[in-house]
């Protein structure tokens, strides 16, 4: 299959679930509408997966839908970062939506099309190369989660439902005022057109800042990470998984690739990401000591998780490819361990209708398994071998340790302080629930034990997290090829905007411009010149020398600027 073929098939990452949501909704077969659930995170994975296996000696692709001009379509793009995202959260969808049918979850009407619905958001999310497309697609992607809530959830759950929507509401209104402003400005939302646009200090720089909180929010980062406790733990434990799985990770995607190309890592805000991410760290690990349900004190180690992914972008101004790769590492750790404590925490919550502390005990020898299981999360969450959680944190201190610096100092003491509230919080968990006296027999039946069929989706994942360390040569290629990508944003401009594109458009100081091609050398036909908002295409007969006099300050600030990094295919 040829280039242009796999660029074509881009778009169905978000047409294909968006089709399969509307035959879920209509079909009367309950069969058919549990099997599209299970077929979309199947295909997104298989397809995931090939793009992942293309892109190892390939760069990255692109398709502008309708044929329009670049900068213009609609535009859909591949490399190895979005593949490999695509590829994790079609695993976390597939175990997710395994434990809902096992639960009974997926018996409700529309829960499957709700399913089909949220992956299409994610994959197009992860898929489109333009800023408003991108918006377009976290509301896609919420709109399903509004109606999850509801029909999965109790009083309680509907009560805690609200502040997900108002949060939700909020961020989004400041993503799109974020994303109007730099259209705005720019002139232009698509994403490989802005590349460094906001390395500079004009006014690219604030709205691609709004951008950047509105993710942050979504994310769950510190300062702006307490609704994420408050909401998530009153779900069902598979919307819980899904969402934890897929919202804060389609935030740290966009946010990598933002940071890559929009902002070429721009390192002055190096210290503010690094004070941020400390202070989450620290904040995530502790804070859930005084939670009193089990998966409250699991929502609090996602909150400790997303730094660590983030953290590396303070540092990359010493070593970016190393840095990139980390976070991208430890994310595809964290979304299989969480993913693995929620649905095995869901599983004892299923089972004994509660998942508060003081109600639960001695369930080690009542449900062996599931306490092997969770001592496997547990384990890794805390980064202790044989799972994933070591080379997760360990290539993460690694990186950061390779600076010498100050800033290295403090990160590496944050992550030691960090490590020991989550192990703490994971110790007061087998503590109350596991260890201790058998429950009393008056409330609880003797013969009452979690089913296998509820375990089993997070047992997979907990032997995902220990093939992770075994693979983990395979696993650490992958996501060099992933940090390659987002450091190669000359391929990524190539791919949606054309090998010869110079610039789209005008930020009245910041370069747009990501290739080096001299304009004496590009035809006439494909420079476009900006005056006071106004394209005027060259004339065939445009005399070279000054069309060179035009482009030379702008080309030699982003000669500087831009970040070229090794190519997929290097080590």
């Amino acid at each position: 299959m040829g280039t242009s073929t796999i660029a074509a098939l881009l778009p169905l990452f978000l047409a294909g679930p968006l089709a399969a949501a509307a035959l879920a909704a209509m079909s009367p077969w309950k069969v058919l509408r549990i099997a599209l659930a299970f077929v979309v995170p199947i295909v997104g994975f298989a397809a995931g997966l090939s793009l992942m296996i293309y892109h190892w000696n390939h760069p990255a692709i692109a398709e502008n839908v309708g044929g329009y001009a670049a900068g213009i379509a609609i535009p859909f793009a591949s490399d190895s970062f979005s593949s490999l995202m695509i590829t994790m959260t079609s695993i976390v969808c597939l175990v997710s939506v395994w434990f809902a049918t096992a639960v009974g979850e997926m018996n409700a009407r529309f829960y499957p099309a709700l399913v089909c619905m949220l992956m299409g958001g994610v994959y197009g999310a992860m898929s489109t190369a333009d800023l408003f497309n991108l918006f377009v697609c976290i509301e896609v992607m919420l709109l399903p989660s509004y109606a999850l809530l509801a029909m999965t959830g109790t009083l309680q759950r509907l009560r805690s439902g609200r502040l997900f929507v108002l949060v939700n509401l909020i961020t989004s209104a400041v993503l799109v005022v974020g994303v109007t402003l730099t259209y705005a400005t720019a002139g232009t939302s698509n994403l490989p057109a802005l590349a460094s646009a906001a390395r500079g200090n004009g006014p690219v720089v604030v709205t691609g800042g709004l951008i950047l909180l509105a993710l942050a929010i979504k994310a769950g980062l510190f300062p702006v990470h307490t609704w994420l406790p408050r909401t998530y733990p009153n779900t069902s434990p598979a919307v819980m998984a899904l969402f934890s799985g897929l919202h804060t990770k389609v935030a740290f995607y966009a946010i990598f690739r933002i940071y890559a190309v929009m902002f070429g890592l721009d390192d002055r805000w190096s210290w503010l990401i690094l004070v941020i991410c400390v202070a989450a760290m620290l904040v995530g690990s502790w804070a859930g000591l005084g939670e009193r349900t089990m998966r409250s004190v699991l929502a609090y180690q996602m909150v400790n998780g997303m730094p660590f992914m983030l953290v590396g972008l303070a540092f990359v101004d010493h070593d970016p490819r190393r840095m990139l790769a980390a976070g991208v590492f430890y994310a595809v750790h964290h979304m299989t361990v969480i993913a693995s404590l929620t649905l095995s925490i869901g599983s004892i919550e299923e089972t004994y209708g509660t998942g508060r502390l003081q109600r639960l005990s001695g369930l080690m020898r009542r449900d062996p398994l599931v306490a092997a299981v969770f001592v496997a999360g547990a384990l890794s969450i805390v980064g202790l071998p044989p799972f994933s959680g070591v080379i997760g944190k360990l290539g993460v201190v690694m990186a950061v340790a390779s600076d010498y610096s100050v800033k290295s100092w403090i990160v590496l003491a944050a992550i030691v302080i960090a490590g020991m509230g989550a192990l703490l919080s994971m110790l007061r968990l087998w503590r109350e629930v596991f260890w201790g006296k058998p429950m009393n027999p008056q409330y609880v039946d003797r013969q009452l034990a979690v089913p296998v069929r509820f375990i089993l989706p997070s047992a997979v994942m907990a032997l995902m997290s220990a093939g992770l360390l075994l693979g983990a040569g395979p696993a650490i290629s992958a996501t060099n090829h992933a940090a390659d990508s987002l450091l190669n944003v000359k391929a990524y401009q190539s791919a949606v905007l054309g090998d010869d594109a110079v610039g789209v458009a005008n930020t009245g100081g910041a370069g747009l411009t990501g290739d080096s091609h001299d304009p004496a050398d590009v035809p006439d036909d494909m420079i476009v010149h900006h005056d006071d908002g106004d394209a005027h295409a060259a004339d065939e007969g445009t005399n070279h020398a000054a069309q060179a006099d035009h482009h030379t300050d702008s080309h030699n600030r982003q000669a500087s600027a831009s970040v070229a990094g090794p190519t997929g295919g290097q080590e």
